[in-house]
């Protein structure tokens, strides 16, 4: 059977955050950010590291306000709704601290757009429990504007760039059927900046073009020299590139007798 979630660095880098920030001792804040550019599989880390700490997992949408935020919390720890936001943030501080079951709360950038930061610090004072931020590679640098909710991060955990024992680990997944040689791996790897994303975009590309030729193996070879998804858009057209190109009349040719005799008159 095709594995679904490949065991990346970044699923073992949030998995010991977790663990971290659940097993700290007494006394310590109990807040941690994992963070990294869009594509690194860091949502991917977030459901493996759910299931294995049960944890309560909400992703934040850049349209939410601070009521619907502290609903969508309800709803995920199977409260019924409450009225007003400080009765939702009661509510589900008192299920946190009887669970003790971490909070993770993915792409985390937009609680900072509409303040709805501060509710995620009143919800982990209501339970000492652990609240995880998962969000951008900013996310650090911007939670600096607050200051109890910074020095309230227990750890700060980058995620991990793409490697080539990553990609072999993707493989399988994205290029299943067919095998991958070391030298177009390498190449993928190196073209994709850190992204799982692009590397799984690419490695589907090369299946394609595989059984399209009917090859069991896709390497440099068989990729030639097609370019690969490396997150740069295409080049600007120009509108000339869409205009028809009208043929030119040819030139009409005087002779040469004629030449002189007009040369004479």
């Amino acid at each position: 059977m095709t594995p679904s979630i490949a065991p990346l660095r970044n699923v073992a880098a949030l998995i010991g955050l977790v663990e971290r920030v659940q097993s700290r001792a007494f006394g310590l804040p109990g807040m941690a950010t994992f963070y990294g550019p869009s594509g690194w599989g860091k949502t991917t880390a977030v459901t493996v590291a759910a299931n294995e700490y049960q944890a309560h997992v909400v992703q934040v949408k850049d349209c939410w306000t601070p009521t619907y935020l502290a609903q969508a919390i309800l709803r995920e720890i199977g409260l019924p709704p409450q009225r007003g936001v400080a009765a939702m943030v009661d509510a589900i501080g008192a299920q946190l601290a009887r669970s003790d079951r971490p909070l993770i709360i993915d792409d985390a950038q937009y609680l900072l757009r509409k303040r709805m930061i501060e509710l995620a610090r009143d919800i982990y004072e209501s339970c000492q429990a652990p609240v995880i931020l998962v969000g951008e590679e900013k996310l650090p640098q911007d939670l600096t504007r607050w200051e109890n909710i910074h020095n309230r991060q227990l750890a700060w955990e980058p995620a991990l760039a793409c490697n080539l024992p990553d990609a072999e680990k993707l493989a399988p997944i994205y290029a299943a059927g067919i095998d991958v040689g070391a030298d177009l791996l390498g190449a993928i790897v190196d073209a994709s900046g850190g992204s799982i994303r692009r590397v799984a975009i690419n490695l589907a590309r090369a299946k394609e073009l595989a059984m399209g030729r009917g090859r069991r193996l896709a390497d440099l070879e068989l990729w030639g020299n097609r370019a690969f998804e490396t997150g740069q858009p295409p080049a600007v057209r120009r509108v000339d590139d869409f205009r028809p190109v009208t043929p030119r009349a040819p030139e009409k040719i005087v002779p040469l007798a004629t030449e002189k005799k007009a040369g004479r008159a």
